[in-house]
């Protein structure tokens, strides 16, 4: 089992399904975990929950959006936890509509958590990453980025975007120890779900679609997703770098 003690871990959108169990898994394995959300209550219920169960974790509100409040986020987190060495952008929001039902400011909001948000904490992370010559960087998209997805436009426009950004960075800081990789989420049992089952005509006959269609014959769960995530963010994975790995249950299968 890959040992993450000595490190540093930070999870946007801590707070909620997969963020929290990544937060979780992390913390099992030894690192010490800085959970990032919006939500004040939700991110210090992850961490008084690691704590209580042994690990070390740190609350820490951070709104992604907010280029001072990330910046804020960052330096509290290595003054309390120490040096980061494994980000996980994990953070995201979405509209379920079709995309001529929807708004430019909806684009707006869609984009600065899915997207410029990522780019906040990247750029606020890296320069130290880079001067210590180590670090890992796992992005979480979606398969929507992959094989498009009715009703998600602009997010799925956003993660295919984090997918350009994680291979060109992968380029660029490859020689300064840093790895970055996308994991691919499919349809998972999350509070973002649940709301894009509520916006469904029959949300039951959705379901049974879903379920007639993944391989493996269930939607996901949180705990699906931290495996992957932490193989990306750990030593066993020193030489992949730039790399797209769906967790779907087999829904999408992209070579």
């Amino acid at each position: 089992m890959t040992d993450f003690k000595g490190r540093t871990a930070i999870v946007t959108g801590g707070g909620g399904g997969i963020g929290s169990a990544t937060c979780r898994r992390l913390a099992a394995r030894g690192a010490a975990v800085a959970v990032f959300d919006r939500d004040e209550a939700a991110a210090r219920a992850v961490a008084d929950a690691i704590v209580a169960s042994g690990g070390t974790a740190h609350a820490f509100v951070c709104d992604i959006t907010d280029r001072p409040g990330v910046d804020a986020a960052v330096s509290e987190t290595e003054a309390s936890l120490g040096p980061i060495s494994i980000l996980v952008n994990n953070a995201g929001f979405d509209i379920f509509k079709p995309f001529l039902q929807t708004s430019p400011a909806e684009w707006e909001r869609l984009i600065a958590v899915n997207l410029t948000g990522a780019l906040h904490m990247h750029h606020a992370v890296l320069p130290g990453m880079a001067d210590r010559k180590h670090g890992r960087i796992v992005n979480i998209a979606s398969d929507a980025a992959r094989v498009g997805s009715t009703g998600e436009a602009v997010y799925a426009a956003c993660k295919a975007a984090l997918l350009g950004l994680t291979k060109t960075l992968a380029r660029e800081h490859a020689r300064d120890g840093i790895t970055l990789n996308v994991v691919c989420p499919g349809p998972t049992d999350t509070n973002l779900f649940e709301e894009f089952r509520k916006g469904a005509s029959n949300p039951e006959k959705l379901m049974e679609a879903f379920r007639r269609s993944i391989p493996l014959g269930r939607i996901g769960k949180p705990d699906d997703l931290p495996g992957a995530i932490c193989f990306f963010a750990s030593d066993d994975a020193a030489y992949v770098t730039g790399q797209v790995l769906s967790v779907s249950g087999g829904l999408s299968m992209a070579g």
